[in-house]
């Protein structure tokens, strides 16, 4: 078929013929990148301070109790960050001397007495334990640059709102983590810190937006993080990095202090803020810190019965020009309907929802605003100005990643804010909206790939653009959402799933990643010989 029929050809038709197209290329780019990187990647130092490998609530235990100091614990994960960030290149900038100086202050404070351990844990229940954010979220005195050159000197002078309440709770921030520019891509790549790599092998890439962030915690760098999700930014560097990462329902955390800030109403009910650990233990006491007085919609406390727990899966979006799951995470998927079955008694439903299949196109319409995207990594605007920094990057001499470049340039193009087809698609996230809440009810939970591949090689996600369907579509929707680690893939890489539930039901998802974090051993240290 030549250039012409296929232009004349209908719409179905040309996505299958741009899908093979796109297979074929994507599998010379795998043959070009194995041999261009290899398959071997530098080797990490592997995790030698035990307190590294404890979960969150456990290690602010042994601070109030006095079984380890604040101090200690801060020294460790300043040590572990120096240990493995010249290989790894996740954290960014450092507050270790002000960290220090807030690490004695709690030390003191809980050798005083004035409060009693049960004060401090009501009061303070994350005292002393240090953690990290990424490079998105405001911390006072820190920069502040979401991976913009044009954003490189400015400082910020107070905290994100998430940040804060943590901060009010105890939590000690030790420093910022990588980011793609922007935070609008899904490898962590930028022209002020560089890239991010991949500790269980760094020729591959740790996802974005939240990339250094889901590398610090999967190589022990802090006790826990902090991420930001509006098209899978949790849940792929999570997935990438074999941590639990939860996307909370929307509206339930603060997005303030946060760039790039939400236009709309409706973008900012896509964006969530969520923890990020190595325990999925943790994820239910952070959630209910970040959440304010939110908290009390979630309901966090109310006891899950998972034998009473409806399920539902789904094995793939079909969706075109999106790569086929890897069988290694329908393997797991398996085992997981399984396991449900076996020990709860589950009789678990397969669902093949159709709409899923235009997961990209609705959420790239419902994301579309009418400020232009070079405004906000460039100085110049207009299509002309686009070009010629495209021109700069080839030769290597701009400030913007190219993938920045070429989202600027389409944003010329598609779908107009108002436009019929705009609402068209507006309608189609309506109709999947009531699809998910209807079958999941109050007792219901869907399981799905984060991911259909374990991490590509760098660059690789040039020639898979659109793969991060499988999460995007979910913040269309709003729903609560947690990446669950299962193992590792035959090639050494994270593998998982991500478990979803209706609004205000992230108990049900946070239950459920607790449960399989028991069977299925959750996170595996990277390289551990």
């Amino acid at each position: 078929m030549g250039i012409t029929e296929i232009l004349k050809a209908p719409i179905d038709l040309k996505l299958k013929v741009l899908h093979v197209v796109r297979i074929v290329i994507a599998a010379i780019g795998r043959l070009f990148y194995s041999l261009y990187y290899g398959n071997e990647g530098q080797k990490i130092p592997t995790i030698t301070d035990e307190i590294l490998k404890e979960s969150t609530i456990e290690v602010a235990r042994k601070i109030r109790q006095k079984e380890i100091s604040s101090v200690e614990v801060t020294e460790v994960c300043i040590r572990r960050i120096k240990d493995v960030n010249s290989a790894l290149n996740f954290f960014v900038e450092d507050r270790f001397e002000l960290a220090l100086k807030e690490a004695r202050e709690a030390d003191e404070l809980i050798r005083s007495g004035t409060l009693s351990i049960q004060q401090l844990e009501k009061e303070k229940p994350l005292l002393g334990v240090p953690f990290t954010t990424k490079d998105c979220f405001a911390v006072k005195g820190l920069r502040f640059t979401s991976g913009i050159v044009l954003r490189k000197d400015f400082i910020s002078d107070e905290d994100a709102g998430a940040i804060r309440q943590l901060r009010d709770k105890g939590a000690i921030i030790i420093g910022i983590t990588n980011v793609p520019e922007l935070c609008m891509w899904w490898e962590t790549h930028n022209h002020i810190y560089g890239r991010t790599n991949n500790p269980y092998n760094t020729t591959r890439i740790v996802g974005g937006s939240s990339g250094g962030e889901g590398c610090i915690q999967a190589v022990g760098g802090s006790i826990f993080g902090v991420g930001s999700d509006i098209g899978g930014s949790i849940r792929m560097p999570a997935f990438f990095n074999g941590i639990f990462g939860h996307k909370p329902s929307r509206g339930i955390v603060s997005n303030t202090g946060q760039f790039p800030t939400p236009e709309s109403a409706l973008i900012d009910s896509f964006l969530g803020v969520g923890p990020m650990t190595r325990h999925a233990t943790d994820l239910k006491p952070l959630l209910d810190i970040m959440a304010g007085d939110n908290k009390n919609k979630l309901k966090l406390n109310e006891p899950v019965n998972i034998n009473k727990i409806k399920v539902y899966y789904q094995f793939s979006s079909g969706a075109p020009l999106v790569d086929a799951v890897d069988p290694d995470i329908i393997i797991a998927m398996k085992k997981v309907v399984e396991f449900l079955s076996v020990q709860h008694k589950l009789d678990a439903e397969e669902k093949k929802i159709d709409l899923l299949r235009k997961s990209l196109p609705i959420w790239m319409a419902t994301m579309k605003t009418k400020q232009k995207f070079e405004t906000l990594i460039m100085k110049n605007e207009g299509v002309g100005a686009i070009l010629k920094e495209i021109g700069k990057n080839f030769i290597g001499c701009s400030g913007n990643t190219l993938i920045c470049l070429f989202t600027a340039l389409s944003d010329h193009s598609g779908i107009e804010v108002g436009s019929e087809r705009h609402l068209h698609y507006i309608k189609l996230r309506e109709n999947l909206e009531k699809i998910f809440t209807d079958m999941l009810g109050d007792d219901g939970v869907f399981l799905y790939p984060v991911h259909p591949t374990p991490a590509p090689f760098h660059n690789e996600p040039l020639l898979k653009p659109f793969n991060f369907g499988y999460t995007a579509i979910i913040n269309c929707l709003g729903l609560p959402a947690t990446a669950i680690p299962l193992g590792l893939s035959r090639d050494g890489l994270p593998i998982g799933i991500q478990v979803v539930a209706n609004h205000n039901n992230d108990r049900l998802c946070l239950a459920i990643a607790e449960e399989l974090d028991k069977a299925f051993g959750g996170w595996v240290e990277p390289q551990k010989s």
